[in-house]
């Protein structure tokens, strides 16, 4: 009776043993995947992310036009740094000041809001789809990580600025520039790139060429910020 149950264990156990090593290599395979993913992004332009194919699919003409970080002016890349997240250039990829007093607004009942640094969102916009599922925000903290070691601010940056929606079907500074102002990234007045960071959070509703009431009440402040952001070295991992 032992020698039957030592045996019937035995089996079990040379059963498994497949089934996790399977699993073991697929994970690996994974891990690779992604971490040579994030790699060529380091080098070459991202070609599409999900809301652009959104927009191809349901047949609304997409602007886009990838340019380097340096043809881009800076203001722009400082207004979001004040706009969105003014620890860029201190934290690792999640400000967990600003993660903590989210969920404890949340936690009071407050307006939902989120933290989502700059890094976490060039991660879900380069490489993930649009939701607040757990499983999506796990992989955009994998993502963030993974950007945030092999790509550097710099590059994180410039990515940010060429996929991120600026208007409707409008993707990146330079496309923004033209749909928005008549001029290129580089030409962008500090003015002008206070507007396109104010309607960063909402680009569909919010206009930078033609502002409303809040556009121009926010783009203000950003103006203002842009000037503090500079003189405080707050962009130093791009600019220093």
């Amino acid at each position: 009776m032992a020698l039957a149950r030592k045996k019937r264990r035995g089996f079990r156990k040379k059963k498994r043993q497949p089934l996790l090593r399977f699993i073991f290599r697929a994970l690996v395979a994974v891990f690779a995947f992604s971490v040579l993913w994030t790699l060529a992004y380091r080098f070459v332009p991202v070609p599409l992310t999900v809301p652009m194919i959104q927009d191809y699919a349901g047949g609304r003409p997409v602007r886009r036009d990838w340019v380097s970080l340096e043809r881009i002016s800076p203001d722009l890349a400082r207004g979001v740094i004040a706009a969105e997240d003014a620890k860029f250039c201190a934290h690792d990829g999640f400000d967990v000041a600003a993660i903590e007093k989210a969920l404890e607004e949340n936690e009071e009942g407050g307006r939902l809001r989120g933290a989502s640094t700059i890094s976490q969102q060039t991660a879900k916009n380069a490489f993930l789809w649009p939701g607040r599922n757990f499983v999506r925000k796990g992989l955009e903290a994998y993502f963030t990580v993974l950007i945030e070691f092999l790509w550097g601010k710099e590059r994180i940056m410039e990515v940010y600025l060429n996929i991120a929606e600026m208007g409707p079907g409008v993707y990146g500074a330079e496309a923004a520039a033209e749909y928005h102002f008549g001029k290129s990234a580089a030409q962008l007045t500090r003015t002008e790139a206070a507007r396109l960071a104010s309607i960063l959070p909402n680009p569909i509703e919010r206009n930078a060429g033609t502002p409303g009431p809040f556009v121009r009440r926010h783009s203000s402040n950003v103006q203002r910020w842009i000037g503090i952001v500079e003189a405080d070295g707050q962009d130093d991992c791009i600019y220093g």
